[in-house]
Protein backbone atom coordinates (compact mmCIF):
# COMPACT_ATOMS: atom_id res chain seq x y z
CA UNK A 1 0.00 0.00 0.00
CA UNK A 2 1.17 3.50 -0.79
CA UNK A 3 2.71 5.03 2.39
CA UNK A 4 0.64 8.24 2.08
CA UNK A 5 -2.58 6.28 1.70
CA UNK A 6 -1.59 4.03 4.61
CA UNK A 7 -0.94 7.04 6.86
CA UNK A 8 -4.28 8.63 6.05
CA UNK A 9 -6.11 5.29 6.43
CA UNK A 10 -4.53 4.81 9.87
CA UNK A 11 -5.55 8.32 10.94
CA UNK A 12 -9.17 7.96 9.90
CA UNK A 13 -9.40 4.65 11.73
CA UNK A 14 -9.60 6.62 14.98
CA UNK A 15 -10.53 10.26 14.56
CA UNK A 16 -10.97 10.86 18.31
CA UNK A 17 -8.32 13.61 18.52
CA UNK A 18 -9.85 15.71 15.73
CA UNK A 19 -13.38 15.04 16.98
CA UNK A 20 -12.36 16.37 20.40
CA UNK A 21 -10.89 19.46 18.74
CA UNK A 22 -14.13 19.98 16.80
CA UNK A 23 -16.20 19.54 19.96
CA UNK A 24 -14.09 22.10 21.82
CA UNK A 25 -14.32 24.50 18.87
CA UNK A 26 -18.13 24.25 18.79
CA UNK A 27 -18.54 24.72 22.54
CA UNK A 28 -16.21 27.74 22.61
CA UNK A 29 -17.86 29.31 19.58
CA UNK A 30 -21.34 28.81 21.08
CA UNK A 31 -20.22 30.26 24.42
CA UNK A 32 -18.79 33.30 22.64
CA UNK A 33 -21.99 33.83 20.67
CA UNK A 34 -24.12 33.48 23.81
CA UNK A 35 -21.97 36.09 25.53
CA UNK A 36 -22.40 38.37 22.53
CA UNK A 37 -26.17 37.69 22.30
CA UNK A 38 -26.02 36.11 18.85
CA UNK A 39 -27.60 33.10 17.22
CA UNK A 40 -25.47 30.80 15.05
CA UNK A 41 -26.62 32.70 11.94
CA UNK A 42 -25.30 35.96 13.45
CA UNK A 43 -28.65 37.59 14.19
CA UNK A 44 -29.18 38.92 17.71
CA UNK A 45 -31.25 37.00 20.24
CA UNK A 46 -34.86 38.14 20.46
CA UNK A 47 -35.21 40.76 23.18
CA UNK A 48 -37.16 39.99 26.32
CA UNK A 49 -40.87 40.68 26.06
CA UNK A 50 -42.53 43.39 28.06
CA UNK A 51 -44.33 40.64 30.02
CA UNK A 52 -40.99 39.22 31.12
CA UNK A 53 -39.54 42.63 31.92
CA UNK A 54 -42.63 43.46 34.00
CA UNK A 55 -42.44 40.10 35.80
CA UNK A 56 -38.75 40.60 36.62
CA UNK A 57 -39.46 44.10 37.91
CA UNK A 58 -42.32 42.81 40.07
CA UNK A 59 -40.00 40.18 41.57
CA UNK A 60 -37.19 42.70 42.04
CA UNK A 61 -34.87 40.74 39.76
CA UNK A 62 -31.99 42.20 37.84
CA UNK A 63 -30.98 40.69 34.54
CA UNK A 64 -28.48 40.86 31.74
CA UNK A 65 -29.00 40.14 28.07
CA UNK A 66 -31.08 37.08 27.13
CA UNK A 67 -29.27 33.84 28.07
CA UNK A 68 -26.81 35.92 30.10
CA UNK A 69 -28.49 36.66 33.42
CA UNK A 70 -25.69 34.98 35.35
CA UNK A 71 -23.51 33.41 32.67
CA UNK A 72 -24.47 29.98 33.97
CA UNK A 73 -26.24 29.00 30.76
CA UNK A 74 -22.95 29.25 28.86
CA UNK A 75 -21.43 26.81 31.32
CA UNK A 76 -24.01 24.12 30.52
CA UNK A 77 -22.58 23.59 27.03
CA UNK A 78 -20.64 20.38 26.56
CA UNK A 79 -19.43 18.03 23.86
CA UNK A 80 -18.98 14.31 23.53
CA UNK A 81 -16.49 12.98 21.00
CA UNK A 82 -15.55 9.48 19.94
CA UNK A 83 -13.59 7.91 17.10
CA UNK A 84 -15.92 9.08 14.35
CA UNK A 85 -18.24 11.79 15.65
CA UNK A 86 -18.64 14.84 17.85
CA UNK A 87 -21.89 16.02 19.43
CA UNK A 88 -22.48 19.16 21.41
CA UNK A 89 -25.35 20.68 23.29
CA UNK A 90 -26.62 21.76 26.69
CA UNK A 91 -27.98 19.78 29.61
CA UNK A 92 -29.72 22.80 31.14
CA UNK A 93 -33.37 22.19 31.97
CA UNK A 94 -34.36 25.33 30.05
CA UNK A 95 -32.18 24.63 26.98
CA UNK A 96 -34.97 23.32 24.73
CA UNK A 97 -37.24 26.26 25.58
CA UNK A 98 -34.42 28.72 24.87
CA UNK A 99 -33.56 26.98 21.58
CA UNK A 100 -37.12 26.53 20.27
CA UNK A 101 -39.28 28.92 22.30
CA UNK A 102 -42.57 28.21 24.09
CA UNK A 103 -46.07 29.69 24.03
CA UNK A 104 -47.65 31.18 27.13
CA UNK A 105 -49.15 28.30 29.11
CA UNK A 106 -47.42 25.62 27.01
CA UNK A 107 -46.54 23.73 30.20
CA UNK A 108 -49.86 24.12 31.97
CA UNK A 109 -50.64 26.12 35.06
CA UNK A 110 -49.04 26.54 38.47
CA UNK A 111 -50.97 25.72 41.64
CA UNK A 112 -51.98 29.39 41.87
CA UNK A 113 -53.49 29.25 38.36
CA UNK A 114 -50.70 31.24 36.68
CA UNK A 115 -49.63 30.12 33.21
CA UNK A 116 -46.34 28.30 32.82
CA UNK A 117 -44.54 30.06 31.29
CA UNK A 118 -46.19 33.33 32.27
CA UNK A 119 -45.68 34.72 28.77
CA UNK A 120 -44.52 33.59 25.35
CA UNK A 121 -40.81 32.85 25.15
CA UNK A 122 -39.36 33.47 21.70
CA UNK A 123 -36.87 31.02 20.28
CA UNK A 124 -33.29 32.08 20.89
CA UNK A 125 -31.24 29.44 19.09
CA UNK A 126 -27.85 29.14 20.71
CA UNK A 127 -26.86 25.64 19.60
CA UNK A 128 -25.84 25.26 16.00
CA UNK A 129 -23.01 25.92 13.61
CA UNK A 130 -22.24 29.24 12.05
CA UNK A 131 -20.63 29.65 8.65
CA UNK A 132 -17.42 30.52 10.50
CA UNK A 133 -17.70 27.30 12.55
CA UNK A 134 -18.01 25.29 9.35
CA UNK A 135 -14.98 27.03 7.85
CA UNK A 136 -12.99 26.43 11.05
CA UNK A 137 -13.94 22.75 11.08
CA UNK A 138 -12.82 22.34 7.47
CA UNK A 139 -9.52 24.07 8.34
CA UNK A 140 -9.03 21.83 11.41
CA UNK A 141 -9.74 18.70 9.33
CA UNK A 142 -7.37 19.83 6.57
CA UNK A 143 -4.57 20.48 9.05
CA UNK A 144 -5.21 17.14 10.77
CA UNK A 145 -5.09 15.25 7.47
CA UNK A 146 -1.89 17.05 6.46
CA UNK A 147 -0.31 16.05 9.77
CA UNK A 148 -1.48 12.47 9.27
CA UNK A 149 0.03 12.41 5.77
CA UNK A 150 3.36 13.63 7.17
CA UNK A 151 3.43 10.66 9.56
CA UNK A 152 3.97 8.22 6.68
CA UNK A 153 7.04 6.04 6.77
Amino acid sequence: MDPLLAAVAAAIGDMSPIMQDIGELLVQSSQDRMRDGEQPDGTPFAPRSQTTLDRYAMLGLTFGAPLNVSGDMRNTLFYDADQDSAEFGSNAIQAAVMQFGAAKGAFGKASNGASIPWGAIPARPFIGMSDEDQDNIVAELSEWLEEAAQQRD
